[in-house]
């Protein structure tokens, strides 16, 4: 189902074809370019579920939240949830791409967007992608619940050798209380931007918050609040033309002036600015 909402961005919600249960779907980017409308994919879009991506021939530039991906044959991107995305030309690309929904992936899994590794990293990958699409493509061969457990195991496999390959140097850190605390920021950045309402809410201190926070993604609690605030002000300048004003509604600001103060001093730009921007790009 696809749902376009004021702004610009068209919500995009999983819808697996006739026959096929929800929660996974893997499809070569050849059958995704022959069924989905051209305008479609190049326009701002912010899926509620994950895509995982990648190139067996051509370049694709794919742009996510701002940053322009360009993916070759063996990188791969992970867009998830809620994060606004638009195609680059698909006529000249084929590779494969596996959409899942969040219940279905673990959501502690963590790592960059885009992914780039060795030939032998590249060949292990390929592997495990081609089990999963070998699964899937065979609906009969097991019965349906046994066909899910196995597409959700072969799924944990492909992202677990993506984040570990992709960034082996980094430490995977046990965020329950960060993840708590970035799903509750992502339900509530529009009505408190407070780091005080979001330990009261979870029942931790903010010295807690911070710390956890800090080492799952490198800045503090408030930090981390301001930039999802900041993000969604973009995605909205970017794409709508709603005006400061009515941003700042969006957004739990009090006033378009103190909204307008706010981005400014987080990044140098009046939100009018900004907009001028893009617009002369």
């Amino acid at each position: 189902m696809v749902k376009k909402r004021q702004g610009g961005i068209r919500d995009l919600e999983f819808a697996a074809p006739a026959g096929i249960p929800h929660a996974v779907e893997v499809m070569s980017l050849h059958d995704l370019r022959s069924r989905t409308d051209r305008a479609l994919l190049g326009s701002p879009q912010r899926p509620t579920f994950h895509h995982l991506l990648t190139l067996d021939r051509g370049t694709l530039h794919h742009t996510v939240d701002f940053t322009r991906h360009e993916l070759t044959p063996g990188s791969w991107l992970w867009v998830r949830p809620g994060q606004v995305q638009q195609w680059g030309d698909l006529g000249d690309v084929d590779g494969m791409l596996i959409l899942v929904e969040p219940t279905f992936l673990d959501a502690t899994h963590t790592g960059p967007a885009r992914y780039d590794f060795s030939a032998e990293d590249r060949r292990r990958l390929t592997v495990s992608a081609g089990h999963l699409a070998g699964v899937f493509a065979d609906p009969g061969s097991l019965p349906l619940d046994v066909r899910q457990a196995v597409l959700r195991q072969l799924l944990v496999v492909l992202v677990t050798q993506l984040t570990h390959l992709g960034s082996p140097h980094t430490e995977a850190v046990p965020e329950t209380v960060f993840v708590r605390f970035r799903d509750t920021l992502e339900r509530d950045f529009t009505r408190s931007h407070r780091l005080d309402d979001y330990a009261r809410t979870l029942g931790y201190s903010t010295r807690t918050l911070s710390r956890a926070t800090q080492a799952a993604a490198g800045v503090n609690g408030k930090e981390f609040i301001d930039r999802r605030i900041v993000l969604e002000a973009k995605r909205l300048l970017a794409h709508s033309d709603h005006t400061a004003a009515q941003i700042a509604t969006r957004l739990g600001f009090t006033s378009a002036t103190n909204f307008t103060k706010y981005f400014h001093v987080r990044t140098g730009h009046t939100p009018i600015a900004f907009r001028s921007t893009l617009k002369g790009r």
